[in-house]
């Protein structure tokens, strides 16, 4: 069942909402998936997420990415139970020292960053200078990983996000995370039950942007 998962029952508003979901994430065939793939919302998730079984397997599908020198330059960091809430207070102690003007609302919200879905993963890019292999080329790797990961879990009928956010570019939030010098978060990608339906967007026409090159 599409959004839902093999053997997945939906009742009441639930299935009303997958019925919706189903144009979106079809995984009769590869091509298909890929035509319809759609994130789902990390503000609009709920549990169950990936089981530890599924989380591992989209794991192993994520890597298998283009990889030159075979140097793997990414690694990844999970959020899951209470290290959600526990990073929400390290996320919240640095917003207040940022936007120290801010209330209690806003602090509130960024404290719960990472209670909107049940499991946040953290795509490091770990790219280091290299006499062959060009930084730019690892982290266009890392972000490779990221789509095939949200290619394995939307495959599996699990919802999943890549977001980014100020997190992902503060020094300090970085050094919390325990990232190294030269490492580079690629992406948050949340992992959860939709609760909403999903919701098509405008996109751009291929052939507008292509442009073929012809000798002079």
């Amino acid at each position: 069942m599409v959004n839902g998962g093999p053997g997945i029952a939906f009742s009441g508003h639930s299935r009303q909402t997958a019925m919706i979901m189903q144009q979106f994430n079809d995984s009769s065939s590869v091509l298909a998936l890929l035509a319809t793939r759609k994130s789902a919302s990390a503000k609009a998730m709920a549990g169950p997420g990936p089981t530890a079984e599924q989380l591992a397997e989209i794991l192993r599908i994520g890597v298998r990415v283009p990889d030159h020198g075979k140097l793997a330059p990414w690694r990844f960091i999970l959020w899951e139970g209470d290290a959600r809430a526990a990073f929400g207070d390290v996320m919240k102690a640095r917003w207040k020292v940022l936007h120290p003007e801010h209330g209690e609302q806003t602090l509130g919200f960024v404290h719960g960053l990472f209670l909107r879905a049940p499991t946040v993963l953290g795509v490091v890019s770990a790219a280091q200078e290299h006499p062959k292999i060009p930084v730019w080329e690892q982290q266009l790797s890392a972000a490779a990983v990221c789509m095939n990961i949200l290619y394995a879990a939307t495959a599996m009928g699990i919802g999943c996000q890549w977001n980014t956010d100020w997190v992902v570019y503060d020094a300090e939030i970085a050094a919390a995370m325990g990232l190294k010098p030269g490492e580079k978060l690629a992406g948050l990608i949340y992992f959860g039950t939709p609760t909403a339906p999903l919701e098509e967007r405008p996109r751009p026409d291929p052939a507008a942007l292509l442009t073929r090159w012809q000798a002079s």
